[in-house]
């Protein structure tokens, strides 16, 4: 299990298209959300349909396929690693948010993925 370190596969919709930043030499940075669904029957045998959001951040050519193919409501297979990052927001809290550094990207609803070719 050494190859296992950090290591994140998640399935879900975008909640947006993605936000594209150019930095110099044309670099570029995506940044994303994912909604994650998740359904489960509680004690009372009710079910509850929970979403977690993630935040997902992709760079140089994976930006671009982003840029390229992914709109709000697309579902996409990602794989990535997990990064913390510590900030102080406006009112001098400090913060913690968790992004997804995305190694992959895999489209998994066609029809959508096509509609932005055509626009």
């Amino acid at each position: 299990m050494k190859a296992i370190k950090n290591k994140v596969q998640l399935i879900g919709h975008l909640g947006a298209d993605p936000a594209i930043k150019i930095f110099k030499e044309n670099n570029k940075l995506a940044n994303m959300r994912l909604a994650v669904n998740d359904r489960y029957k509680n004690a009372n045998g009710e079910w509850i349909d929970e979403t977690q959001w993630f935040s997902l951040v992709a760079w140089t050519k994976l930006a671009e396929y982003a840029e390229k193919y992914l709109l709000k409501g697309v579902e996409v297979a990602i794989e990535g690693r997990l990064v913390n990052k510590t900030f102080t927001d406006k009112n001098a809290v400090k913060r913690i948010s968790t992004d997804i550094i995305v190694s992959e990207i895999l489209i998994l609803s066609k029809k959508a993925a096509v509609a932005k070719e055509l626009v």
